[in-house]
């Protein structure tokens, strides 16, 4: 699977809340490294990380750009709520072995109306 078609997949995935389709894609020791927090290692820690995430808040992620350059996809995605941002996903034997996002993590507790850590 290309990296593209790969980001297509977890998008749909993560529209679904489903923690254990995502996880699926990241390889055994990948590394998701969202900016605002602080990168987690393991595709078991990354299900369980998503698994958290998607009790916490409802999201969705709509894609306004989706390219892919080699083994690398960068997303760049918008919320129904306005919050927006961008991933990077590194992608080798159609396997996430790494990911950096970036987005707004104040904004993200506002609109969801979680506490301010």
């Amino acid at each position: 699977m290309t990296p593209k078609a790969v980001i297509e997949k977890w998008i749909e995935a993560f529209n679904r809340a489903d923690a254990g389709a995502i996880a699926e894609l990241y390889a055994p020791d990948a590394i998701n490294h969202q900016v605002a927090n602080k990168p987690v290692k393991g595709k078991k820690a990354i299900r369980e990380m998503f698994a958290r995430e998607f009790d916490t808040a409802d999201m969705t992620c709509i894609p306004e750009h989706l390219f892919e350059d080699g083994e690398w996809a960068i997303l760049e995605w918008r919320d129904p709520l306005g919050l927006r941002g961008c991933g990077f996903f590194q992608v080798q034997g159609g396997k996430i072995v790494f990911q950096r996002g970036y987005w707004d993590k104040l904004s993200f507790l506002k609109l969801h109306n979680l506490p301010i850590e």
